[in-house]
């Protein structure tokens, strides 16, 4: 029932099309550890990100995604280790190990964040009217632009462009980008709209 309420008509080649035939593409991104980075290095980072966001001549949407840490599997594991532990001192130290990681997890809520940049695509800027045009077609608009296969192909190259200068910024300033596939994607939109599984 969601996708009812989502903007995104189909997702193909890595790329969202929105139902108003724009593009989206959505890149994983990385963090760092400011805290832990020298003043040098900070300030550095700072003027390195301020130089990528001057760069764009389009907007981008950076996204952060906290989810609590999920860690059943592991203490599965380690609860599977203790049963299986034939020294006794081995298997106390397993089970206090357990109850610790139990009790830090409840005390600390810890959360995963992931971080996403969406960069955006609309076959209206690939269109160059004249003064005049943009005038007639404020007062009496044109009729839709056709998204054919070849359009498709064509705006989505002039996307990927948009993506490679990100991606390239981002990296100049020691961040991890990567393209999410139409798969990822999918399951990324899955994740944010059913939180619980």
């Amino acid at each position: 029932m969601t996708e009812n309420f989502l903007d995104i008509e189909e997702i193909k080649n890595g790329v969202i099309i929105l139902k108003n035939k724009a593009l989206r593409s959505v890149l994983q991104v990385s963090s760092i550890n400011f805290a832990l980075k020298s003043e040098a290095e900070q300030k550095a980072i700072i003027y390195g990100f301020q130089n990528f966001l001057n760069s764009l001549d389009f907007p981008v949407q950076i996204v952060l995604a906290s989810r609590r840490l999920k860690i059943d599997a592991y203490l599965k594991k380690l609860e599977n280790l203790r049963d299986h532990q034939e020294n006794d001192l081995l298997r106390i130290q397993t089970t206090e190990y357990l109850e610790f990681i139990k009790g830090l997890v409840e005390l600390a809520n810890i959360m995963k964040k992931t971080f996403y940049v969406s960069v955006p695509f609309s076959m209206i800027e690939s269109v160059r009217d004249s003064l005049k045009d943009k005038i007639k077609n404020a007062i009496k608009p044109a009729p839709k632009i056709q998204f054919t296969p070849e359009n498709f192909l064509r705006y989505r190259e002039q996307l990927w462009q948009r993506v490679e200068h990100v991606s390239s910024g981002l990296s100049e300033i020691g961040l991890r980008v990567e393209a999410l596939n139409s798969e990822q994607i999918l399951e990324l939109f899955y994740n944010l709209y059913n939180p619980q599984a």
